[in-house]
């Protein structure tokens, strides 16, 4: 049986920000102007997008910030192969609020609701548009973990915002200032809109992409083992 919501806030707070982005222009005023509206705002982040905020954080306001891997209880693999795949990551993006049944498996796992996420993409159309690349080098670079959690929090923008678009933080920081540090439906709907288009132009991309590539293209990025 599926969930079907019928209760949900119109406000929601952010307390709880889930932030590893490929594209970190703008990351600055984003991370300083999140805390400045709430001093106590945690911040989940990954690999070099948690150095890139630990870095504008300092030593002061390093106790905002926690490494993934910290809270899952799970290292990266190797080469950043999988970071943020893990269950108490999802139970808190796609739980709801009024659930009972998912607050009981909050607290089973000791994971937390958290209330935004903000991811953008590795560039694989950048990557691609080099008429050179080979086919295993833009496979490496299809991502995996960003849309999914993109996918996972635009569906629950009942009480998740996703913000996937770096041009649009000084927007959200005004409207979180606006509202003492919630964001509301419409906001949430919104940007679920963006992220669906943003993760299906993606899909999209690398699509017509493999498409163009012969099977004799593929095979020359490889030593091919035969059984």
């Amino acid at each position: 049986m599926k969930n079907i919501v019928d209760k949900i806030d119109d406000f929601v707070s952010i307390n709880n920000v889930l932030l590893s982005v490929s594209d970190k222009s703008n990351l600055e005023d984003l991370v300083e102007g999140l805390i400045k509206i709430n001093p106590d705002i945690r911040i989940f982040s990954t690999g070099g997008t948690y150095a890139r905020i630990k870095e504008i954080l300092g030593t002061e306001k390093e106790s905002n910030l926690t490494k993934v891997s910290d809270y899952t209880g799970q290292p990266e693999t190797q080469g950043g192969l999988v970071k943020t795949l893990d269950y108490k990551i999802y139970l808190g993006l796609l739980t709801e609020k009024y659930n009972e049944y998912h607050a009981e498996d909050l607290t089973r796992t000791g994971a937390i609701q958290i209330d935004m996420v903000v991811v953008n993409l590795y560039p694989f159309e950048k990557t691609v548009s080099d008429d050179t690349i080979i086919v295993e080098k833009a496979r490496a670079n299809i991502d995996i973990g960003g849309p999914t959690m993109i996918r996972a929090s635009a569906k629950n923008y009942l009480r998740v915002a996703c913000m996937c678009d770096p041009s649009d933080y000084a927007k959200l920081i005004q409207e979180l200032e606006s509202n003492k540090g919630s964001l509301s439906l419409s906001t949430r709907f919104e940007l679920a809109k963006k992220a669906f288009q943003h993760t299906a132009a993606y899909d999209r991309c690398i699509a017509d992409y493999l498409e163009k590539q012969t099977d004799a293209k593929m095979k020359e990025s490889y030593s091919i083992v035969q059984e």
